[in-house]
């Protein structure tokens, strides 16, 4: 084993610093007047620090002599030179090297005291006002705060990156709620993963078969199984999960399930035979739901009104002729308090959807307009002519003052003022938004659900769109037949043919409809990189920005991650006046499409009006068009707003030219390029194919391998979803 050597210094220079691993590379300028390079875990390094470090002395190939840190001591610099070299890097926010000349030469080697404790000595100083010095002071603090928490963390393996969110929340009590309940830093908030949280746990002391460890396993497999669309767990699997996570006794996971279940974290009850174990929250929102939606159905309104002559009265006003099922559909939307209208692309929901506006409207009903995400809202407000809203945004959702859960400003105490509400895509909301839903709305509000029930299901736990239809209690109209001006699109022709589980034949290449057969991966990218930049611009006049790649896997040559590093190079290559942020492995860059992963309820925009507001939601696509690293922020433009992101809060965006093909759910494209090679088995299913080639509205290009899509077709296995909605709504006991 090396031996390990001692060296002690001043920070002279950062050459390399990554804010979400902690790694950095800095010039030393050593006690003994030697000039050195530094390497290791250095979180939020600047210049000035002083640092004392054991390490070894290592020769890389390019860059020559280096010291390998393995463990070191860092100190604020002490002197009025390295005290101006640490402030004028740009470690506190509002400070450049002009202000930090004015700070230092005001206070000498006293600047930092005074920046942390008499802070209104700063405003004497002339270009300081009062409030940029309480500010100055305050990003001073919280630097300082950050880099105690950090330091902790990162000596015991935590990225620095969870570190700045812990003190997002808890600020400077954050180390004592890590000592309280390590595992916080495995909450959805915070983002570690829950080994790094039990490690942390294990090496502050915790028992390997403290109870408390094995209610946390308990609680994180529940979690962990609600983000793989389960509502709940059938007890056998969950105690036989944590005991294998954690590597306890299974007698140890049933106490913790137990004890869970007398403190309500979690509910455990018989459903169809199964001992079923629930997260409270989730539990609450199916029994809700389906008590609520029994009690709807039960409910009638169509004495009102003469069904057939108000018809009647729509075709004429539209100068219409609906067919005999929107006939249907509009009838039943009169009559009952609920209804599901469910069909592919153009059997003509768009039109029925108008159909019933004008009856609500003659009615005279508040109707409100929503959909799951940003980009459904807009089309759907484009379609009807009237404004439509994310269902998030028409909740009022927020997140809770500890970061921890999402609570929605309109409930049962504040309901929707709507007398009517219409929901589209229906098959994107999950059981946790359906139970929010349903708590807003009036005694007497009607409901009508539009959606297609063959997509994918939704990213959140259950199954709830397809649940309420297969019930057979709510209502529903089917639609199949498609309108004669859809019928000559091979999009719609072919995808209807996919979802029947027939096979089109890829070979004929016309009209909306293409294939290009490459059989390797890497022509298969170079293909797609090529259809972007130049042949349909060129060609078809179809820009960039309007071309949307989908891959049904985010892994492999053809998976979303190398689809998105090819892309960028090609669309938005570096140059000088782009700034870019490295965060991780990945670049952004100014002009950079992407996409926000996550429900934001605490993101700052402002729209082009200059009204400002809060959030951002999972799915929201746009640009950045601003990267300021001295402030440590990035703008992006979504079209109707502009968001702020500080860097802490980059893990919340991923690259958006190319998507998987869950993620493009609830949005239409001018032209889709569907990359298609062989992947996990588990992602080549029917429902993916359907949806990717749905998501088209004009062009639709299969690049790769057709017998991956004739394959997929053959496919029908859909994975089982634990979810007891469907039971508890045709249980008339319940």
């Amino acid at each position: 084993m090396q031996e390990l050597s001692e060296i002690n210094g001043t920070v002279a220079a950062v050459i390399f610093r990554n804010d979400e691993n902690g790694y950095g590379v800095v010039k030393l300028e050593l006690d003994n007047g030697e000039t050195t390079t530094a390497v290791g875990c250095l979180p939020y390094v600047a210049p000035g620090e002083m640092i004392s470090a054991e390490g070894s002395w290592m020769t890389h190939a390019q860059h020559g002599r280096q010291f390998k840190i393995e463990q070191c001591s860092r100190m604020l610099p002490t002197s009025a030179e390295a005290i101006y070299e640490y402030l004028a890097g740009g470690t506190v926010r509002g400070v450049g090297p002009a202000t930090a000349a004015m700070i230092v030469d005001r206070f000498g080697d006293k600047a930092l005291d005074v920046l942390e404790m008499q802070p209104d000595k700063l405003a004497e100083i002339k270009g300081i006002s009062a409030s940029k010095a309480k500010d100055i002071s305050a990003g001073f603090k919280k630097q300082a705060g950050v880099r105690r928490l950090t330091e902790f963390l990162c000596s015991y393996g935590i990225q620095p990156i969870f570190a700045l969110r812990m003190f997002k929340f808890y600020g400077n009590s954050a180390i004592e709620v890590v000592h309280e309940n390590p595992y916080i830093l495995a909450s959805s908030h915070i983002g570690a993963s829950f080994a790094e949280a039990d490690s942390l746990a294990l090496a502050l002391g915790l028992d390997g078969d403290s109870l408390n460890r094995v209610c946390a396993a308990v609680v994180f497999e529940l979690v962990h199984n609600s983000g793989n669309g389960h509502c709940f767990v059938p007890r056998g699997k969950l105690t036989a999960a944590t005991s294998q996570l954690i590597g306890v006794a299974q007698e140890l996971a049933e106490d913790a399930v137990d004890r869970l279940c007398e403190t309500g974290e979690i509910v455990c009850c018989t459903v169809a035979g199964l001992d079923a174990c629930y997260l409270s929250h989730l539990y609450e929102a199916e029994t809700y739901t389906a008590d609520r939606i029994k009690a709807m159905c039960r409910a009638k309104d169509g004495g009102r009104v003469n069904i057939d002559a108000l018809i009647d009265r729509l075709e004429t006003a539209n100068g219409i002729k609906y067919a005999p099922m929107q006939r249907e559909a509009i009838a039943l939307a009169a009559k009952n308090r609920m209804l599901v209208i469910t069909g592919g692309p153009g059997t003509g929901k768009t039109t029925i959807l108008k159909a019933v506006l004008a009856m609500y409207d003659e009615l005279e009903l508040e109707t409100y307009l929503a959909a799951p995400t940003g980009r459904a809202a807009k089309r759907m407000s484009e379609l009807c002519g009237m404004e439509a809203s994310t269902i998030h945004r028409m909740l009022g959702a927020k997140m809770s003052e500890d970061g921890e859960t999402v609570v929605f400003g309109k409930d049962e105490e504040d309901k929707l003022a709507c007398d009517a509400l219409i929901i589209d895509e229906c098959s994107m909301v999950d059981i946790t938004l359906m139970h929010a839903i349903l708590k807003a709305l009036k005694s007497d509000c009607r409901i009508l659900l539009v959606g297609d029930a063959d997509q994918l299901p939704s990213v959140g736990p259950g199954n709830v769109f397809s649940d309420i239809i297969r019930s057979g209690v709510v209502p529903t109209v089917r639609l199949t037949e498609i309108f004669r001006q859809k019928a000559d699109s091979r999009i719609v022709r072919n995808a209807h043919m996919i979802n029947r589980g027939e096979h089109p034949d890829f070979n004929e290449n016309s009209g909306d409809f293409f294939r290009l057969r490459r059989m390797q991966g890497g022509s298969c990218v170079e293909t797609i990189v090529e259809l972007c930049k130049r042949r349909l611009p060129e060609n078809m006049k179809i820009p960039s920005n309007q071309i949307q790649v989908l891959s049904p896997s985010r892994k492999g040559e053809t998976g979303t991650a190398n689809l998105n590093k090819c892309l960028q190079a090609a669309l938005n290559p570096p140059n000088e006046s782009k700034k870019e942020k490295l965060f991780g492995e990945t670049v952004f860059r100014t002009g950079d499409r992407v996409i926000q992963i996550k429900n934001n309820y605490d993101i700052v925009w402002k729209d082009k009006l200059g009204k400002s507001g809060m959030g951002v939601y999972n799915g929201d696509i746009g640009t950045i068009v601003e990267i300021d690293t001295a402030s440590e922020y990035l703008k992006v433009d979504y079209e109707d707003k502009v968001a702020l992101y500080g860097f802490e809060m980059l893990n919340e965006l991923e690259h958006a030219w190319a998507l998987t093909v869950h993620k493009s759910q609830g949005s239409e494209y001018r032209a889709v390029i569907l990359s298609l090679n062989p992947v996990a088995q588990m992602l080549l299913t029917r429902g993916v194919l359907y949806t990717a080639v749905t998501r088209a509205k004009e062009l639709l290009i299969m690049v790769g391998d057709d017998s991956v899509a004739h394959r997929m077709i053959d496919n029908h296995k859909q994975s089982r979803r634990y979810s007891a909605l469907r039971i508890r709504l045709a249980d008339e006991n319940t």
